[in-house]
């Protein structure tokens, strides 16, 4: 789908005026530095901002930039005000309603961050924050004031914890967090005497705005400030669909604003056109951020409404499935350490999401039950046996990990050698069966902790909006352990010393909380009703973070690719791997399982296309390992080991920074008013030293003022080079030709063009075989039949489809890792994904095919 990110890509960050583009997207505190999606999302907010505040005259920047889209064949159809006259007389005093609708011209102002659960958008969204502080300051944008929306305390809180950690390393501005409804008493409040490096920004629960005023309900009118708001709206995809108040009175806020709308699970086709930065589930785990998925077609069906013919015997076996599925993680995970000796990964958990908590067959209930009577030992060995043969069957059957096209492969020694008594040490805790008994705490009823009787540590929590019906009417005939502590299981679930293996619940914690430790997810009655699309995605998103060392949040496989890990390390863990860094999801039934894979494949945003994969060139590898280069990080930056490429500025604008250097006469007062580092200052001062060495006077690049040009000179100084450390054989480094992204309806021209090149040999090798088979046999039709099909072997094709002019060129190339090359001349070609477009690729293949043709080129004296 054609988006706003796509606009976006045509606009180069560097190449924007100085004062737009002189931020450290990376720096957010001691403790944390923006991943490279995350810096690439805070860069498109800011193109975005610039496309839209370049239009001089603010009453026609909506339109130049709605003429944009559609100049680029993006078609944003009207809003539908509907049939509800409280919308029609909420929108009527901003817009103008034409026969029941609104050209969507007045609510482009806004942009979109289609970002993971777990992908960082609190840290992108403090990180725009500072971007629009600095823009602001500069007369880039004008001087409005902020407002972040969320709709839950909890997640106010947690927003104000990141304003925190980024305001406690000294950062360029000072976020002051206020409450809306002190917004005139802030607004008439004293001038700091730092004001100059503060920024106040109001929040507010989303769910609270009105047009009616009450006690926590306000009425948006009293604070709409001409609708003059930058908003910051959390969670976007909360409210109803077009029609819902909510979402209207958000975009009647910041109609002479600006509109950023964060969530990870955008439905609604505006919202998906005017993305600016597209960081999806798919995305993410496709770029190593997140746990595999691999969804089991074992069926929870037992538990399904209206199947009372299954025996207790048959819900025992599939809960035992998910049962032996965490054990065989935390197996994994045991081997894993033991082999490497590393503190590595997290504490395998089980989360069992169900559609009912409260009434009288509440699934929850159900759950409960048969999980109680494997602890108390009251299974059978032959359906234990069952559920594990069941099990590894299907893992057996080499699973496919969603998104990926590449199958979880089991390892069946391991899983062979589980016995009851490894599910109940990984699962409860215990060596042995026991009664179960629950730790009620009387300050909290969201949340019950049960242990065995033989225990002394909780095994699970139950966590759903309130437990007093549970107590009272379901777990009466257990012993019930009150604690007085005040600190919560849940809150302590991803501490070092936590015990809890299970988590049930029902969506009452599927938002609003981080975890690495979801391994296998149970869904059971979910994914029938309406709302069940949002909390598939949600919670499975909750289940995907990994972390294999703290702070380093990607498989590990990815950090040996980039170096970040030590590759003897890698290689003792990488039998174990496939289990740790897998989320295994199963459901109720296969009609709630297809809709789980409907939904988590839309939300990957790739039914529009079809996959294709090209082949590794068997003739190339044959006793030819490919082998590629891995490296580290130098340990010191590049202008202290040799004199870096030279930094580009004007001769007058160097004269003016070693004027300013010499007026302050004060290191401390670069370190306070610029955030330089003392390392950077003496960089500075090594540079201008010698400034013929490390500047390029020539250039015509000017940044405007000292402000923008110290942070950019500050990034110079600190560009650390990478070093080769070793040499290895290639593993799974290069995969993009397996997941070649065809967006078009019919590829079949296309697919045979590529058979057709694929099957290319070489013609002189073949007609030598020939001549060799017809030596031997006498056959002449044989002979002339092979000769006959050699004339129709091609080594190169080219397809452009119907209505379309970007020409793909189909290429054999005979010393390519994979067969054919697929690449454009024209770098915009649009139609497919993941092929070579970039110029100087394209010209790097074609001069290297051209002289691997000359007899004399150099290649000739290697294998």
């Amino acid at each position: 789908m054609k988006k706003l990110e796509t606009l976006l890509h045509d606009i180069s960050y560097e190449a924007l005026p100085p004062e737009w583009s002189a931020f450290d997207l990376a720096k957010y505190s001691s403790k944390k530095s923006l991943w490279d999606y995350q810096q690439s999302a805070v860069q498109n907010a800011i193109k975005a901002l610039w496309k839209y505040y370049s239009e001089p005259q603010p009453a026609a920047r909506k339109s130049a930039f709605f003429e944009w889209y559609k100049d680029n064949q993006i078609e944003i159809l009207p809003f539908q005000v509907g049939k509800k006259r409280a919308n029609l007389a909420l929108l009527n005093p901003y817009y103008p309603i034409d026969k029941g609708s609104i050209s969507y011209e007045h609510f482009i102002n806004r942009m979109c961050f289609w970002m993971a659960t777990g992908s960082g958008k609190t840290l992108v969204a403090v990180k725009l924050i500072e971007a629009m502080w600095s823009l602001m300051k500069q007369g880039c944008i004008p001087s409005s004031d902020i407002l972040m929306l969320t709709h839950r305390e909890d997640l106010i809180d947690q927003f104000r914890k990141q304003v925190d950690e980024y305001n406690s390393s000294g950062n360029r501005v000072f976020i002051r967090m206020h409450d809306l409804k002190d917004y005139d008493e802030v607004k008439r409040g004293y001038l700091s005497l730092l004001r100059h490096q503060e920024i106040d920004i109001f929040y507010y629960r989303s769910d609270n705005l009105s047009d009616e005023q009450k006690e926590r309900i306000i009425d948006f009118r009293n604070y709409d400030n001409d609708g003059r708001w930058y908003i910051l709206l959390d969670e976007a995809h909360k409210g109803d669909k077009e029609d819902s108040k909510r979402q209207l009175i958000y975009n009647i806020m910041s109609r002479n604003g600006f509109l950023f709308n964060f969530s990870a699970t955008f439905t609604d086709d505006n919202d998906k056109l005017t993305t600016a930065a597209e960081f999806n589930l798919a995305s993410f785990i496709e770029a190593g951020y997140g746990k595999h998925i691999a969804i089991l077609k074992s069926e929870y069906s037992a538990f399904h409404k209206g199947s009372e013919e299954f025996t207790d015997e048959e819900k025992q076996k599939i809960i035992l499935q998910s049962l032996l599925a965490l054990t065989y993680v935390n197996k994994s995970r045991e081997g894993l350490r033991s082999v490497t000796g590393a503190s590595l990964y997290h504490r395998p958990l089980l989360l069992a999401l169900v559609n009912s908590v409260n009434t009288e067959d509440a699934d929850l209930k159900l759950f409960f039950a048969q999980l109680d009577r494997i602890a108390r030992g009251d299974l059978s060995q032959d359906v234990f046996l069952r559920a594990k043969k069941d099990l590894l069957s299907e893992l057996q059957s080499d699973p496919q990990w969603l998104y990926e096209g590449t199958p979880f492969v089991v390892d069946a020694g391991l899983f062979n050698s589980l016995r009851i008594r490894d599910v109940l040490e990984a699962v409860f805790n215990s060596s042995k069966h026991g009664a179960i008994e629950v730790i009620a705490r009387p300050s909290n009823d969201k949340e019950l902790a049960f242990k065995l009787q033989t225990t002394t540590s909780p095994f699970a929590l139950i966590r759903i909006g309130t437990t007093v019906d549970w107590l009272k009417n379901f777990l009466s005939g257990y012993e019930i352990v009150k604690g007085f502590e005040d600190e919560s299981f849940f809150e302590q679930l991803n501490h070092d010393d936590s015990s809890v293996n299970l988590l049930m619940g029902s969506r009452s914690f599927y938002e609003g909380w981080d975890s690495n430790r979801p391994n296998v997810i149970t869904f059971i009655n979910i994914g029938m009703g309406a709302d069940a699309k949002k909390f598939i995605l949600q919670s499975v998103g909750r289940g995907v973070r990994i972390e294999p060392f703290k702070g380093r949040r990607k498989r590990m496989a990815s950090l040996n690719t980039a170096g970040e890990v030590d590759h003897l390390l890698f290689n003792q863990a990488k039998p174990f791997l496939p289990a740790i860094e897998t989320l295994f999801i199963f459901g109720t039934s296969r009609d709630a399982l297809e809709r789980v894979f409907s939904e988590l494949d839309q939300e990957k945003e790739k039914e529009e296309g079809t996959e294709i994969a090209l082949e590794v060139n068997s003739v190339a590898m044959a006793g030819n390992p490919l082998l590629i280069p891995t490296y580290r990080n130098a340990k010191e930056p590049l202008i202290e080991q040799h004199a870096p490429r030279k930094f580009e500025l004007a001769q007058a604008e160097l004269d003016n920074l070693e004027s300013y250097i010499e007026y302050l006469n004060d290191e401390r007062l670069l370190l306070a008013r610029h955030d330089l580092q003392p390392r950077q200052i003496a960089c500075l001062d090594k540079s201008l030293a010698s400034d013929a060495t490390y500047f390029n006077t020539n250039a015509p690049k000017k940044f405007g003022s000292v402000d923008n040009l110290l942070p950019r000179l500050a990034r110079y100084f600190d560009i650390y080079p990478c070093e080769l450390e070793n040499i290895k054989i290639l593993d799974n480094e290069i995969n993009h030709y397996r997941h070649i992204r065809v967006l078009l309806k019919d590829i079949e021209e296309l697919r045979s063009k590529i058979e057709k090149v694929q099957a290319f040999k070489n013609p002189a090798e073949q007609k030598a075989e020939l001549k060799q088979q017809y030596d031997k046999d006498k056959d002449l039709d044989a002979y002339t039949a092979g000769i006959e099909k050699l004339t129709l072997l091609c080594d190169e094709d080219t397809y452009t489809p119907p209505g379309k002019t970007a020409v793909l060129r189909i290429k054999h190339v005979a010393a390519h890792y994979y067969v054919p090359i697929l690449m454009s001349d024209d770098e915009k070609i649009d139609y497919i994904q993941h092929i070579i477009h970039v110029p100087s690729e394209v010209k790097f293949v074609k001069q290297l095919d051209t002289y691997l043709k000359k007899s004399t080129n150099l290649f000739t004296s290697f294998d």
